[in-house]
């Protein structure tokens, strides 16, 4: 058959990703993946400064998701199918571009582990994330803010003559346009992928990308790439180069021999072809290679330990099948971020098929013939040659402008090719794309003002750029200008000019509690936590004065609710905290995330018997971050009993 689009349907269960948490995410985010300065003595020079090179410090302009539950229904997800007589690539537009499924029609194998629900949790980096598939990871350091968000999609001619997908999104964190193309060749058992990132500015913007790849994992699944070392990264936060395949007298190329999760980011030597494989007992499985821009490949392992099946468990569901992340990069390491000059860009080309070994060669003793046998295999299926003349071919079509539109993505890109003018030759962000989110932010272009809402709502969502800031500055100076350019301030490290600019708009403001809400944030992060908790006391006093009907205002309540809890106990304020409580909404109170929050309540309050109940009747935090030991401090304080199964997400030894 010809190689085809189409687009489809695609029903699993699911829980719904519920709004946006409508509070600027002010504080910097719990990244595991940092270093710091002491931790990167003894590191290459250039992997050094690349781990110091701008990491972010906020998720500003980008919103959290936390809204999501547990409670999964049926859920339809669009899809672009992509499909020739070898193979068919299912694509989740509405969902980061994901590719949901790679199916190898002459052996009847997925390629890909392929999640049989839609479970968000809190994996992104701006919260909402799913396991499965495989991901295009721009931004910074993490899981892409795009994640769960929608991208644009369309038709675009193929260099075989046929056609591609394109997708393509502006991303908010570093302010980049980027795109992916799609393509099958006819006949061909490999999908090919083109990428390219664009800086549009006149400054050098850092960059981040990684291909990641979920596997399917069994006892005798086996990791191969061209590399004898390897720099692992643990929950530890440390680290450090380590012999590959074995260490530690483990061999992790395995990725169900280790106990903790871990990272092991691959040395792959100048000159050799980059690559990465997982092949099953049978030594079968996929492979994924790339032109040499891509330099990174890693593996991430869940491992075999309580907590690492316990995570497992939660990004799915008990009783399917583990599974572990292969991926690749453009840095050596996932902690580094790559400078890309003024009016650059970064191309490269990807494929992915299936490979077939010699199951006694690439599970042998002997690492070098297993690494060999698994590239000679892919050499055979796809030379390293083709892939270079595939790169070729693309380059001259990543300009060509998309045909019939298969999705669309959001607004912010037009939003910013109106600001610049900037021409983007293949990734056009139309203005019928702008919605509700961008209108105020295009008046302020317009007009110099930025409108008041025509209802009472919480505030929309902030732009920080410096050309953002510098319009909001001349800007009429009311109160939702002054609380916006105080967020603009605060993401640019002006924090007293961020206070003095919401002080300024608390006395004629109608709504004050988003402003209190950020100045009591300034309070907590310069050591004053009593003024922060007479601050949060007040904001959420005005909140409940205000608050309407609608799953806005309940998105709100929580936000602001569980922070004021939060800081309240921290300055040990327990009855005011009550007050707060005493006040959230049924339903919010009703979420495990809350549920964790009464416990801490309870706690503070010396009723450790009713703490431990909630314990015992059981509740689920939705919205549980990668590495959080909060349920195990929780637990400690009330018990010295080991921690139940149901709450162990323990990742690193020592917990």
């Amino acid at each position: 058959m010809a190689t085809t689009v189409r687009r489809a349907v695609l029903t699993l269960p699911g829980a719904p990703l519920g709004e946006p948490n409508p509070l600027p995410a002010l504080r910097p985010r719990d990244e595991l993946h940092r270093l710091d300065d002491r931790a990167r003595d003894g590191l290459p020079r250039d992997m050094a400064r690349q781990i110091g090179y701008e990491p972010l410090e906020t998720l500003l302009p980008v919103r959290v998701l936390d809204g999501y539950g547990r409670t999964r229904g049926p859920v339809e997800l669009d899809t672009i199918v992509i499909e020739n007589d070898r193979l068919r690539a299912t694509v989740l537009p509405g969902l980061g571009g994901r590719v949901h499924s790679l199916f190898h029609k002459p052996t009847g194998r997925e390629l890909l582990y392929t999640n049989p629900v839609f479970q968000p949790a809190d994996f992104a980096l701006n919260g909402a994330w799913f396991s499965g598939g495989i991901e295009w990871n721009i931004g910074a350091t993490g899981h892409t803010t795009l994640s769960c968000a929608p991208v644009h999609a369309a038709r675009v001619p193929a260099p075989d003559g046929g056609e591609m997908v394109r997708l393509w999104e502006w991303e908010r964190l570093r302010d980049l346009p980027f795109q992916v193309d799609l393509w099958l060749p006819d006949g061909s058992d490999f999908l090919y992928v083109g990428v390219r990132i664009r800086n549009p500015h006149e400054r050098t913007a850092p960059v981040y990308w990684w291909s990641n790849i979920a596997v399917e994992e069994g006892p005798r699944t086996r990791v191969l790439a061209p590399a004898d070392e390897a720099w692992h990264f643990g929950y530890e936060r440390t680290l450090r180069r380590v012999p590959v395949p074995t260490w530690d007298g483990v061999d992790r190329t395995y990725p169900l021999r280790s106990e903790y999760p871990a990272d092991y980011f691959y040395e792959v030597p100048d000159g050799e072809r980059r690559w990465i494989a997982s092949l099953d007992e049978n030594g079968q499985g996929l492979v994924q290679t790339s032109t040499d821009t891509l330099r990174g490949r890693k593996l991430f392992l869940w491992g075999s330990g309580r907590g690492g099946r316990r995570w497992q468990e939660w990004l799915t569901e008990p009783g399917t099948t583990g599974y572990a992340e292969i991926q690749a990069g453009l840095a050596r390491t996932q902690l580094e971020h790559v400078p890309l000059d003024p009016g650059g860009e970064f191309a490269w080309l990807e494929a992915y098929g299936p490979l077939a070994a010699d199951h006694a060669l690439v599970h042998g003793a002997d690492w070098a013939a297993a690494q060999t046998e698994a590239a000679d295999r892919l050499e055979r299926a796809l030379p390293r040659a083709t892939v270079e003349e595939a790169y070729a071919a693309w380059r001259p079509f990543a300009d060509a402008e998309p045909g019939e539109s298969l999705a669309t993505g959001s607004g912010w890109g037009a939003l910013e090719v109106l600001r610049t003018g900037a021409k983007l030759p293949g990734t056009p962000f139309a203005e019928l794309t702008l919605s509700q989110e961008q209108w105020p932010w295009l008046e302020l272009l317009h007009t110099g003002v930025l409108p008041e809402p025509r209802k009472v709502t919480p505030p929309g969502p902030t732009l920080v750029a410096p050309h953002w800031r510098d319009m909001l500055e001349t800007a009429p100076a009311d109160p939702l200008t002054e609380y916006h350019l105080g967020v603009a301030q605060w993401h640019a490290g002006d924090r007293a000019q961020a206070v003095r600019s919401w002080e300024r708009g608390l006395p004629l403001a109608p709504s004050r509690w988003p402003l209190l809400r950020c100045l009591a944030v300034a309070d907590q992060l310069s050591g004053h936590p009593s003024r922060a908790a007479d601050r949060y006391v007040e904001a959420y006093d005005d909140f409940c004065e205000e608050r309407r009907d609608g799953e806005q205002w309940t998105a709100a309540d929580a936000a602001l609710g569980r922070e004021a809890i939060e800081a309240l106990l921290a300055a040990e304020r327990p009855a005011d905290a009550r007050g707060v409580w005493e006040r959230l909404r049924p339903a919010v109170r009703e979420r495990g995330r809350f549920r964790l929050v009464e416990a801490q309540l309870l706690l503070a309050e010396g009723d450790r018997d009713a703490a431990r109940a909630l314990f015992e009747a059981g509740f689920e935090v939705a919205d549980l971050r990668e590495g959080a030991e909060t349920l195990n401090e929780v637990w400690s304080r009330l018990t010295d009993a080991p921690l139940p199964d149901a709450y162990d997400y323990r990742m690193r030894p020592g917990d």
